[in-house]
């Protein structure tokens, strides 16, 4: 009935943390700023305004939906 809790120890995460991250970018935000995924254990970052890397969070997650629109929408306008 007691339930151990799921580990969150993998064979990638390990060769993650010896040789470093390959990461792939997921999404394009603007011209400056991207999302990456790392194709071995899944960590997901992006760039910030600084241009460095950092981790992914929720809150970030949705700076960078609302960066992304309004950077579509003035895209929009200055093409048309």
């Amino acid at each position: 009935m007691n339930q151990s809790p799921k580990s969150s120890f993998s064979l990638m995460s390990v060769v993650c943390q010896t040789i470093g991250h390959k990461y792939t970018e997921t999404r394009k935000i603007t011209n400056h700023i991207h999302e990456y995924k790392c194709k071995h254990c899944g960590r997901e970052v992006t760039e910030n305004s600084a241009g460095k890397i950092e981790l992914l969070t929720h809150r970030v997650r949705q700076v960078n939906n609302n960066v992304a629109e309004f950077f579509e929408k003035r895209n929009r306008r200055l093409t048309a």
